[in-house]
């Protein structure tokens, strides 16, 4: 069977979730919204999990820090992983903790070499704790970083020849990055190692409403026309991968998520043209 779209579950949706019968549909959930010991959403979570295959996207071990994953967060994760199974697990290149204090948001780093050495052994040591290979996702970018040794494209191909780790690679992230930087988004995917993909996002995005020109990655819109040609793009090159439709703001109803959901998989079935 072809990898199949899936889409981000949301708890207004579980009832919806639970029912659906669209064939190879999946759901990805933050794992930090289920470390519980029980509860109504862990409970909804192991029903829906009776009827389709999930995905665990993590936004909380701030790989990209200057130490060590949490060994909670490692074990409370690990616990997830062998009650549901996922078929994948991820997580996001980028750091949310400094020295016990935690950052509401996903922040980016010089991608210097000594970066490369201490996120390699992060992504090891989650992989060991997980006993599982994990895909890292490439980072929304906003304003230029001084002081990278490497291009963001070298920097993810080191990371999988280092740890083995593959990649979440997130086109609407691209796609913003590259308006905001001022490179080639199609240069940029081109660049990808296809046999490192593991999955693939697709979100909106919208522009700043301070006036200033960049893009924002908000996950609160449909996806974008231009970001629907870099993905077929990208299957066209590298063939079909799980790709999930990703949606955490101005959240829509169950059905609206669902037809975005069949235009990725028409792409995946090859029902829509390859070529942008």
């Amino acid at each position: 069977m072809l990898p199949a779209a899936g889409l981000g579950l949301k708890s207004q949706h579980y009832d919806e979730a639970q029912a659906a019968t669209a064939p190879g549909l999946w759901f990805e959930v933050h794992p930090e919204n289920y470390m519980s010991a029980g509860g109504p959403r862990l409970s909804a979570l192991a029903a829906i999990r009776e009827r389709h295959p999930l995905s665990l996207h993590g936004v909380g071990l701030s790989l990209a820090a200057d130490a060590d994953p949490d060994p909670e967060h490692l074990k409370a994760l690990r616990s997830l992983v062998d009650r549901f199974e996922p078929f994948v697990v991820s997580e996001h290149l980028a750091w949310s903790t400094h020295r016990g204090f935690h950052q509401p948001d996903l922040l980016p780093f010089p991608r210097t070499r000594a970066a490369l050495d201490r996120i390699a052994g992060n992504i090891g040591r989650m992989q060991d704790a997980l006993g599982r290979r994990v895909l890292v996702e490439n980072p929304s970018l906003y304003l230029p970083l001084t002081g990278h040794d490497l291009d963001e494209t070298d920097f993810l191909f080191a990371l999988v020849d280092r740890t083995g780790c593959g990649l979440l690679v997130d086109v609407n992230n691209v796609f913003v990055s590259a308006h905001n930087l001022g490179y080639s988004a199609e240069a940029y995917l081109d660049a990808l190692p296809a046999a490192g993909i593991g999955e693939i996002h697709l979100a909106g995005h919208g522009p700043d409403e301070g006036g200033s020109g960049l893009l924002i990655d908000t996950h609160g819109a449909p996806v974008a026309e231009a970001v629907w040609g870099l993905y077929r793009r990208l299957i066209a090159r590298i063939g079909p991968r799980p790709t999930l439709i990703e949606r955490d703001d101005d959240i829509p109803a169950f059905a609206v998520l669902m037809a975005e959901r069949e235009r990725a998989q028409a792409v995946l079935q090859a029902r829509e043209p390859a070529h942008v």
